[in-house]
């Protein structure tokens, strides 16, 4: 395995650190304290290239959130009454200026982050996609819906979509850019007012995300960003909110969940995941050795969506282990701002420890490592080898935990049937993959996996680029679905609006109540009749 080792201060990237002071003096819309003040406690964030600081950041205090809120919900009001179409085009062009923003994005990304610049490109590429599609396809998602009534002719029934009010984002430090904008941009088109909370090793692609936000003509404090500590801002921000989209840790998302559920709104949650990836005997060995690498590899496995856990067909077991590891053995390891290395960083310190300790605890109770199993000091301060492990106990924590980082393990089965049955045996059920020569049967298998997503001959992009389609988790991998029409109606209240022709449903004045009741169940069974025949 290669490496390239360069230098690596901000000045590499074209950034400045007077750029960081001006997207640092964005947040909370640069309004200061609850109390008038503008001086808060700082955070240092630090790039984990180096693990130098780049800047500092404000610690937002709870009543500093609340106040960002009260903000927000001042403005929504006047954003929600913009016609969708307008509102549409705000969007549209946010993601014409996030396109156009390419470089001194990714260079943001990279050096918050420590990804791979290929990795922080499907992140910029993400985002304008995302834009297009609910310009287009929100504004019929949240339209007029005319439906069902009881009695045809003589009533109506009509749905309509309110904006929820303010919509609080929290997002992770892994994927800043997409995770920041994925659950924003429908929520804005929906007429909700945003405040997003990204974590504070990454706020600086955020602050700049609102800057591109405040270009496209969204309204001032529509969108802001509060930053500091999650223990403080994050309680604060689900207490004044109306709604919650949260990225992040299942042992976190069970906090977010019931603090929302003690406010009595609601929340859309999207968790860990401990992926499986199932190799049939069917397979191309090379393509499915390629597909491991991309899922389990990009961003230093730092992907919720990434495979963990490989079942192979025991016919093919052998051929695609030499396949995958030689495949692992020729990525390059660096920190480059360009398109040369393959695998880039871990986020910190504390990640790769935890990373670390998964593959120990794994040799110490038999596995084999077979590629890797090293962190590499000589690239940067938190990078660790794409590790492949054989032999592993079922009952590890590098079997059972997420692991979220480059490391993976291969366990050969005697056909589909043990291969779905290993991959449902968890509490996660977000992503997973099936590779075969026949496409039918790979659809079959996908049907039997306990999954929210699952991608045939592709490790997560396809799933993840249809944003046609719901995306979310089964059991500890989350609730509720982004992307497709569920993405944008779950930031609506629903409101049905039921019209009589007639006057009460009820017998008229000088009809017997017998015969208004003979008379209403015939009208009940031509009516059920009707339904069956229109379905």
């Amino acid at each position: 395995m290669t490496s390239s080792m360069g230098s690596t201060p901000v000045s590499d990237t074209g950034l400045s650190p007077a750029r960081f002071e001006r997207l640092a003096e964005c947040v909370g819309g640069s309004t200061g304290r609850a109390d008038g003040s503008t001086e808060h406690q700082s955070i240092a964030v630090r790039t984990p290239i180096s693990d130098e600081a780049i800047g500092t950041i404000p610690a937002y205090e709870s009543a500093d959130v609340a106040a960002a809120v009260e903000r927000a919900r001042r403005a929504q009001s006047s954003w929600a009454a913009m016609p969708v179409e307008d509102r549409a085009a705000v969007i549209e062009r946010f993601g014409d200026l996030v396109a156009a923003n390419r470089d001194e994005l990714l260079d943001i990304v990279q050096l918050e982050t420590g990804k791979a610049r290929h990795h922080a490109l499907e992140e910029v590429v993400d985002v304008p996609l995302t834009c297009s599609y609910y310009a287009s396809a929100g504004p019929g998602a949240i339209a007029d819906d005319r439906r069902s009534a009881p009695i045809p002719l003589a009533s109506s029934a009509t749905v309509t979509r309110d904006p929820v009010g303010v919509v609080g984002v929290i997002s992770p430090w892994n994927y800043p850019l997409t995770l920041s904008m994925t659950d924003a941009i429908p929520a804005l088109l929906a007429g909700n007012a945003v405040v997003c909370k990204p974590d504070a090793k990454t706020p600086y692609i955020a602050l700049a995300l609102s800057e591109l936000l405040e270009e496209a003509g969204l309204p001032a404090d529509v969108f802001q960003i509060v930053t500091g500590e999650g223990a403080t801002v994050g309680p604060a921000l689900i207490d004044a909110v109306d709604y919650v989209a949260f990225t992040g840790s299942t042992e976190t998302g069970r906090i977010v969940a019931e603090q929302a559920g003690r406010n009595l709104i609601d929340c859309s949650l999207e968790l860990g995941g401990k992926n499986p990836m199932i190799v049939l005997g069917d397979a191309d060995v090379g393509t499915a050795a390629r597909g491991a690498v991309k899922g389990a590899f990009t961003n230093a496995g730092q992907l919720c969506l990434a495979p963990e856990r490989i079942y192979v067909d025991e016919r093919r077991y052998e051929a695609f282990l030499d396949a995958f590891v030689g495949a692992t053995r020729r990525l390059s390891m660096g920190l480059a701002f360009d398109y040369g290395p393959d695998v880039g960083s871990l986020i910190d310190e504390t990640h790769l420890e935890s990373v670390r300790g998964h593959v120990e605890d794994a040799v110490e109770d038999g596995a084999s490592v077979v590629s890797g199993g090293r962190s590499r000091p000589d690239v940067g301060p938190f990078c660790y080898e794409p590790t492949i492990l054989t032999d592993v106990d079922p009952d590890d924590r590098v079997a059972c935990e997420e692991t979220f980082g480059p490391v993976v393990s291969v366990t050969p089965v005697t056909g589909a049937d043990e291969a779905i049955e290993l991959a449902n045996d968890t509490e996660y059920g977000l992503n997973a993959s099936v590779w075969t020569g026949d496409r039918a049967r790979g659809r079959d298998v996908a049907r039997k996996i306990d999954c929210g997503t699952v991608c045939v001959n592709d490790p997560y992009t396809i799933g993840w680029g249809s944003v046609d389609a719901p995306m979310g988790g089964f059991g500890d991998s989350g609730l509720g679905r982004r992307h497709g029409p569920e993405g944008i109606t779950r930031f609506t209240e629903a409101r049905t609006i039921a019209t009589s022709r007639v006057g009460p449903l009820d017998a008229p004045p000088g009809v017997p109540t017998w015969l208004f009741a003979r008379a209403f169940t015939g009208l009940s069974a031509v009516q059920r009749r009707l339904t069956r025949w229109l379905s």
